[in-house]
């Protein structure tokens, strides 16, 4: 289980399932995923503790009801939520944002904002597009959210086994994980670093394949920074794409 204070222990194989359909909004998550994560930080950030709970998943020794009685795809995350049940991270942390009230996750007030399309510069520039925060819209939004679950793992791993700091000669990137280090909607859901160095050298530091991935590591962060990643967001009746 990952090392985060507060919160239960993962339902395993040999665990009930709770009430499906009780009336109980209900997040199945991992504590170790960083796709979950993203829905986690948004329901903390906008003050749902007591309106979603949380029912963590054990990956490793899923219970058999939660992909037959659950979410047929068997993964996580998923939201119970009106009857239904709905997947997909990116779709999660939009709809959380749009059924539920709490701090708004993306500004309807400006609207270079809403259409903050296409960006081909790196990833530092990206963050100096708006001058009122220190965030991809200049103040912290799902586009921050989707983000931070995978740089937070690029950051940790770069760092501790190759000894490299992606912040290094980039401010501005360096000041958004600073700034974001003090939101407690997002430390909550942090891993253990060590957790996530210590998987990361379980799967890949012992095979033959390392120098392989190592350069399948570095092509994705060239493409993360030189914005071959792509996150589709929809601001509730317009669509746009947003190139990071």
């Amino acid at each position: 289980m990952a090392s985060i204070s507060g919160v239960q222990p993962p339902l395993n194989s040999t665990s009930e399932q709770p009430p499906l359909f009780d009336g109980t909004t209900r997040l199945y998550t991992s504590y170790s995923c960083p796709y979950a994560q993203r829905v986690w930080i948004t329901r903390n950030y906008k003050g749902l503790q007591d309106k979603i709970e949380l029912v963590p998943i054990d990956l490793s020794n899923k219970p058999a009801w939660y992909k037959e009685k659950v979410y047929p795809e068997g993964k996580v995350p998923s939201l119970k939520h009106n009857g239904k049940v709905l997947g997909e991270s990116l779709d999660l942390i939009k709809y959380v944002d749009a059924n539920f009230e709490g701090t708004p996750l993306f500004p309807n007030h400006h609207p270079a904002k809403k259409e903050f399309g296409p960006a081909s510069d790196f990833l530092e520039n990206a963050l100096g597009k708006f001058d009122d925060g220190p965030f991809f819209l200049g103040q912290f939004s799902l586009v921050d959210i989707a983000y931070i679950p995978f740089v937070e793992r690029f950051h940790i791993v770069l760092a501790e086994v190759f000894k490299h700091d992606i912040t290094e000669g980039r401010p501005k990137l360096a000041t958004w994980i600073e700034e974001l280090n003090k939101i407690g909607a997002y430390t909550q859901t942090r891993v253990d670093p060590q957790i996530i160095v210590d998987k990361f050298k379980e799967r890949h530091m012992n095979s033959d394949l390392i120098l392989i991935f190592l350069f399948a590591t570095w092509l994705k962060l060239v493409h993360f920074y030189c914005a071959a990643s792509t996150v589709k967001v929809e601001l509730q009746q317009t669509s746009s794409e947003i190139f990071l």
